[in-house]
């Protein structure tokens, strides 16, 4: 979906911000850049949208030279969430997440209705909010808005700079939650940007791990904590973390995929599960539908199956830290 090739990006002061850094990002997962100040993260998710342009390398996306396109052109098919939310505050909430379908064209019936269905899809109920001013909200239902609208145009990709950092603790834990969720729904190609590492392994699919403008690691939370790369990785990520993940039972971080049987026997009549699902999902379908099995899917096609005595076989393992 999205590929960095040999991405190297000099500021005019000569700051060389990043180092040629390759990168693949696949459609439809959560992806989190991870890093200190000064790594590299927000430099390389402003190049996806052309707010930075590279130095030198290629930026694509499905396959097309991101140089190729208008800058406005290329903007307008990816949502951008920021810390700072950015709503209008001249305008009504609805308005506010109506702009980039106006921009595009799209008939005003049908994106009253995307207005509608969106803000609903965030618990944001229409006929209270949509004629409400931002200023009229809290800090966590302007966010709210704020993913809402980057949704809006329904763009197949969304850029997310640090977007809860600026919460309280208990809105932006409800909003992390949220996004995971939401994400199961949409599925949506989302390049997040973090500096705190529970946020990137409570979200995110995959964690990408920069340093001075570097790539240290890409991995999945599990791997991640299982078993980073170098010292920097784990000092990075807190011994207390490690251990945690080592010791404890956490069947949050493993998705059905690593578990799950390529070439089964027989997937007919089988519950169906999501790619992206992880254990404890899987064990609760199994529960709830009384089902030996389950299908794995993604796009509507099935890329394994999961079994009952493998899927407790795993639990028992992780519970023991295996």
């Amino acid at each position: 979906m999205i590929t960095f090739e040999n991405v190297k990006k000099t500021f005019a002061d000569g700051t060389e911000a990043i180092k040629g850094i390759d990168l693949h990002i696949e459609e439809g997962k959560l992806v989190a850049l991870i890093g200190p100040s000064g790594c590299g993260k927000t430099t390389t998710m402003k190049m996806i949208n052309k707010l930075i342009h590279p130095s030198s390398g290629t930026i694509s996306i499905n396959g097309k030279n991101i140089a190729d396109r208008k800058d406005v052109d290329l903007r307008r098919d990816i949502g951008y969430v920021i810390q700072r939310i950015g709503l209008f505050p001249h305008m009504t909430i609805e308005d506010n997440v109506a702009l980039i379908p106006k921009l595009k064209g799209i008939k005003k019936q049908e994106y009253l209705k995307r207005v509608d269905e969106l803000l609903s899809l965030v618990g944001l109920e229409p006929s209270v909010f949509k004629k409400k001013y931002p200023l009229e909200l809290s800090g966590g239902q302007q966010q709210r808005v704020g993913v809402v609208r980057a949704l809006a145009g329904e763009p197949p990709i969304i850029l997310m700079d640090e977007p809860f950092s600026a919460l309280d603790p208990i809105s932006r834990e409800q909003l992390q939650a949220e996004l995971k969720d939401l994400q199961k729904s949409i599925r949506k190609t989302i390049v997040f940007v973090t500096h705190d590492m529970d946020e990137a392994l409570k979200v995110a699919d995959e964690i990408v791990v920069m340093k001075d403008g570097s790539i240290e690691q890409i991995a999945t939370p599990d791997e991640l904590l299982r078993q980073p790369a170098n010292d920097f990785v784990r000092s990075f990520i807190g011994e207390e973390r490690i251990q945690s993940a080592l010791n404890t039972f956490s069947p949050y971080t493993t998705k059905v995929t690593e578990i799950m049987d390529k070439s089964p026997e027989d997937s007919t009549e089988m519950p169906a599960i999501h790619a992206e699902a992880d254990l404890k999902e899987a064990a609760e379908m199994m529960v709830d539908q009384n089902a030996q099995a389950l299908q794995v899917i993604q796009d509507e096609t099935m890329l394994g199956v999961i079994y009952k005595d493998r899927l407790l076989s795993k639990l028992a393992g992780i519970e023991r830290g295996a």
